[in-house]
């Protein structure tokens, strides 16, 4: 018979037994390894490379001697393991750019093959990691530059017409976007549940834990009516480039990082986004309109849809802070990157639950509305 105390030991041993293997999946390369693979695989002598920041891969910027600029990319151990899912995701990216998204390209290496798989030993024995050479995109950060509500506007509307683009891609392997336990799918909140004990004695435990019961209450039962989309899942200040206009402001000049890629719905883009845009913003309550704004004026929400999009931003907002909490703990040495996002989110993420949901949705769908009304 299994009793409380064995389901609670054996939950306490999964737990730690992920801890070691995510804790070792992230690859350490060196400069001069990362030269090595770049004339081996793809023919060129690197004159400048540096470090790129990256979450749980590692890249790196190549300026090879014969020309061009590139970033390399070296997938952790545990996701190497799924070269299909990298494989959708590197043909998502080149099918985004040939229907006009600023997306990066990946180069062909001399074997022919868009990536890999190159066994390396990064301090703790020999692992295989996936390595692609990936265009480099011209911009600055959108993080840089003022979030003009013009701006906010682009961003939304380019986060529909990127996920209506990749629901009209075609693979043979697309069925890897169905993934059932991937902790950042919106779809699966409620897995957050394992690693809320990460936050014991922080008082946004009760927050986390409220924005969890909304989540069951008020998302799963409407789910049904979600339209079903590929979500790029990480459309966050550090994954968008911008470049000045030639007038005034600034257009995006770049779609970064599509590892977080799953099979989600519509509405999980949108409130992903208007989080991460949140995080930037000197009022974050005024984010929502402008990006909600762009968005419908590709694809307007249903009713579920607004309904859930408050919690559904806030869920968002818990996934960043538990994950990097507990990805802290597996990797300290880079805890201030890992803790970018969670650390300008947590003040955010009290103000909205604090304001409630009425009063944020009347914000947001009455801005939007005002600012289409602009247009």
């Amino acid at each position: 018979m299994i009793t409380g105390e064995t389901c609670f030991f054996l939950m306490n041993c999964c737990f730690h037994l992920a801890l070691m293997s995510q804790k070792h999946s992230k690859p350490n390369v060196s400069h001069s390894q990362v030269s090595e693979m770049v004339k081996r695989l793809f023919g060129l002598t690197a004159l400048k490379i540096h470090s790129l920041p990256s979450y749980d891969d590692q890249n790196f910027y190549v300026a090879p001697m014969e020309g061009g600029e590139y970033v390399l990319k070296i997938m952790n151990s545990a996701d190497s393991k799924n070269p299909a899912l990298i494989e959708v995701q590197t043909y998502a990216m080149n099918f985004l750019h040939k229907n006009g998204l600023p997306t990066q390209t990946a180069l062909s290496a001399t074997s022919g093959q868009l990536m890999s798989l190159e066994e390396i030993d990064c301090g703790y024995g020999c692992q295989k990691y996936l390595v692609r050479l990936l265009a480099y995109l011209p911009g600055i950060l959108i993080s840089k530059v003022p979030l003009t509500p013009q701006l906010l506007f682009e961003v939304g509307k380019t986060a529909a017409r990127m996920d209506n683009i990749l629901q009209k891609m075609e693979h043979p392997h697309l069925s890897v976007m169905e993934r059932e336990k991937f902790i950042w799918s919106l779809s699966n909140v409620i897995l957050l549940e394992e690693y809320i004990n990460i936050l014991d004695g922080d008082p946004l435990q009760e927050v986390v834990n409220s924005v969890l019961h909304q989540y069951k209450t008020c998302v799963i039962p409407k789910r049904s009516s979600f339209r079903k989309c590929i979500n790029h899942g990480d459309l966050n200040d550090l994954n968008v480039l911008v470049q000045p206009r030639e007038s005034d402001g600034y257009r995006i000049s770049g779609i970064l990082d599509f590892g977080d890629m799953n099979s989600g719905y519509y509405i999980h883009e949108l409130a992903i986004t208007i989080m991460y845009m949140t995080t930037e913003h000197p009022q974050p309550i005024e984010v929502g309109g402008p990006v909600l704004a762009g968005w419908e004026s590709v694809l307007p929400l249903n009713e579920a849809e607004r309904e859930c999009l408050f919690v559904l931003v806030l869920s968002r907002f818990c996934q960043s802070l538990v994950v990097a909490r507990y990805t802290v703990t597996l990797h300290p040495e880079n805890a201030d990157y890992l803790m970018t996002t969670s650390r300008k989110g947590i003040p955010i993420l009290q103000q909205l639950w604090e304001l409630g949901k009425e009063h944020v949705e009347q914000v947001w769908f009455q801005s939007a509305a005002e600012f289409s009304d602009r247009m």
